[in-house]
């Protein structure tokens, strides 16, 4: 291992990356403390913990940007819409590209396309930064965190300055990703959202200490928090790598005196095709009707049939009741396989190895190829969801049975880390990659290397 890293520095191409890659980040991570003016950020942070430790919804939703967007609501900053907006509008246009001919075409049309293709998700990632920050701000207004002289007196021009700012911070790590893309190594939109988990991991730790020492929590809850956390990461690793292999035979062909092709290879499906995707769609949807019932709560008398109503399905919809929990598992499931359907076309991969020569022993090419590939994905995207279905309660199970703060143990023990080991593994093969295209060895001796892993 000493020496993997050492024949980093001996490579100055991968030496160079990498001090840019770490440059960037930095770069994010010191914009992500510029805030926007006219915001108390003291009572807006002392609002959304205060939500974090009630179950609030606003803190459910704070926890959800804090992981998934490299954002956060705990504090006004030019970055505090994170990078979603351009993750959402490539997802927007993953989906349409699946139902809309002519963005199918601009697919197929391989680098030219792609640059269209982008082209698009930017000016769209600009509509949702303007939309989204506009509610931002709009919360912000009615919590009274906005200064009381500016709301009075320049609110109209606040507002558009703010929103143009949020918008304007969002295209910047939108661009700084792009940067780690082309010059950097790994992939630059992941890397960030995983160094917003990162800095956050060390403060959660702590707290942990603080804890122990205050006597609040015991010696036997911290080894079962240690023991969870290293149960989540093995098998972050595991599903991650876990790979179904069907084997693939070349067909031979004869010219002249020599015979060609027959070599076996092997096709390999991934076990966890989504990656955090299902989870992130899951997380979202679940969102609304918490939020939904929440406010509907405060509209009603509590002593009328309708209060009481609506109260018991707000109450139902909390992080820790039985209901909440079994739809975001149901949701889960749902969306794994939606997005491996999206993503995984086993039509075009069965022509595509019917055009190459190659061929699953035992099946004829085509129709009953496409159905083999469809049968295998659908058993092991059963597998993947489940394993993300068990981490996404993790943090629940955690906060209830260890009495740990919801806002610690999902950055110690659930999805959070899960981004966090996917992410590091793919930056992992990547260098790895590098070393042995210069006749360096991997990080792992012998014939066991580190594959890449889906990207968020």
């Amino acid at each position: 291992m000493i020496s993997t890293f050492l024949n980093i520095l001996k490579v100055p191409e991968l030496r160079k990356k990498i001090a840019f890659t770490v440059l960037l980040l930095c770069i994010y991570r010191v914009g992500f403390q510029i805030p926007v003016m006219g915001i108390d950020d003291a009572a807006m942070n002392a609002v959304v913990k205060q939500s974090q430790d009630d179950e609030d919804p606003i803190g459910k939703l704070a926890d959800f940007m804090q992981i998934f967007t490299g954002g956060s609501l705990t504090k006004s900053s030019l970055f505090g819409l994170g990078i979603m907006p351009y993750i959402s509008a490539s997802i927007i246009f993953q989906l349409l590209g699946t139902v809309i001919p002519a963005l199918e075409k601009l697919k197929k049309e391989g680098q030219t396309g792609h640059k269209k293709i982008q082209e698009y998700t930017r000016y769209t990632t600009v509509l949702l930064c303007l939309v989204q920050a506009s509610f931002m701000v709009i919360w912000m207004k009615s919590q009274g965190f906005v200064d009381r002289t500016i709301e009075v007196q320049h609110f109209p021009m606040f507002a558009i300055t703010a929103v143009f700012s949020m918008t304007a911070g969002t295209v910047f790590l939108m661009w700084l990703g792009e940067q780690i893309d082309e010059f950097g190594i790994g992939n630059g939109i992941s890397l960030i959202i995983m160094a917003g988990i990162v800095v956050n991991m060390p403060t959660a730790a702590w707290q942990i200490v603080m804890m122990l020492r205050e006597g609040t929590i015991g010696g036997p809850k911290i080894l079962l928090l240690v023991a969870s956390f290293v149960g989540v990461v093995m098998g972050a690793i595991l599903i991650t790598q876990g790979q179904r292999r069907i084997p693939i035979q070349q067909a031979r062909t004869t010219r002249g005196r020599k015979v060609y092709g027959g070599q076996k290879q092997y096709l390999p499906l991934r076990v966890n095709h989504g990656g955090v995707m299902p989870i992130i769609f899951a997380s979202t949807l679940i969102l609304f009707p918490s939020m939904l019932f929440g406010q509907l709560v405060n509209l009603f008398d509590a002593e009328t049939l309708m209060g009481s109503i609506v109260s018991s399905i707000a109450s139902s919809f909390t992080m820790t009741s039985f209901t909440y929990n079994f739809c975001y598992i149901i949701l889960i499931y749902f969306f794994a396989y939606f997005w491996t359907t999206v993503q995984f076309q086993p039509k075009e991969m069965a022509n595509q190895l019917r055009d190459s020569g190659s061929f699953i022993p035992g099946l004829r090419p085509g129709k009953r190829t496409a159905d083999y590939l469809e049968k295998v994905m659908g058993r092991i995207t059963y597998v993947g969801a489940s394993f993300l279905a068990v981490i996404s309660v993790v943090p629940t199970i955690v906060f209830v049975s260890l009495e740990v703060p919801y806002s610690i143990t999902v950055l110690l023990g659930g999805t959070g880390l899960l981004i966090v080991v996917s992410v590091s593994l793919d930056l992992i093969q990547k260098i790895e990659a590098n070393l042995m295209m210069r006749n360096y060895s991997g990080f792992m001796e012998g014939s066991g290397r580190i594959k890449g892993s889906n990207n968020i």
